[in-house]
């Protein structure tokens, strides 16, 4: 009977040791988040909608630089295979930039309001991704952003310093680009007039 009594001592004994070690399978770790990272593959766009009117690309427009680069939360993405179907913006944009954060509130509310028929995407570089984390969260950026690490995509879209805005035609002919950036009524106004057919 005593020899019985320490084996069951034993087990739960082992049995809370390794409970202490894991936690139980369902809850979570206290650093970690249920929420998928900002800027990531959830905010990539849906299905082109059903009668999308867009004006053509001028004739003799240049092609723009095409790229892969990887998401916020690892996912690869092709800048061609969302420009086949629908236009682009491009936001060059770094989180310690203040003309950036000043402007970012209203660029959100913008690309929400073109959801699907104009997809912005975030170009980040010269960051650090928990301060990106942050920028994306606070500003409440809802579109898919890619960390260029080493500044390829900005190097080929000539962006020197943060912000660029660069606007793709359906197709991937390159409309126009802003260095310096523009605020999101005059990018309204340049969607409306360039890709947008009312």
């Amino acid at each position: 009977m005593r020899g019985r009594l320490r084996l069951v001592v034993s087990l739960l004994a082992a049995t809370l040791a390794l409970g202490a070690c894991s936690g139980p399978a369902d809850e979570p770790d206290a650093g970690s988040t249920s929420a998928p990272a900002a800027g990531g593959a959830a905010n990539l766009p849906g299905p082109v909608p059903a009668g999308l009117a867009l004006r053509p690309a001028p004739s003799g427009s240049p092609g723009a630089p095409a790229f892969t680069g990887t998401l916020t939360d690892g996912t690869p993405l092709t800048a061609a295979s969302i420009w086949a179907d629908r236009p682009v913006v491009l936001l060059f944009f770094s989180s310690w930039c203040t003309t950036c954060a000043q402007r970012q509130d209203a660029l959100s509310e913008l690309a929400r309001s073109y959801r699907d028929r104009v997809v912005f995407v975030g170009v980040a570089s010269e960051d650090e991704p928990a301060e990106l984390e942050t920028y994306l969260r606070g500003h409440r950026v809802e579109f898919p952003v890619v960390f260029d690490r080493d500044q390829t995509i900005w190097q080929s879209y000539a962006v020197r310093e943060p912000p660029a805005v660069a606007i793709v035609a359906k197709g991937g002919a390159l409309l126009r680009g802003w260095p310096g950036g523009i605020d999101a009524p005059t990018l309204d106004a340049r969607l409306r007039e360039l890709v947008i057919a009312e």
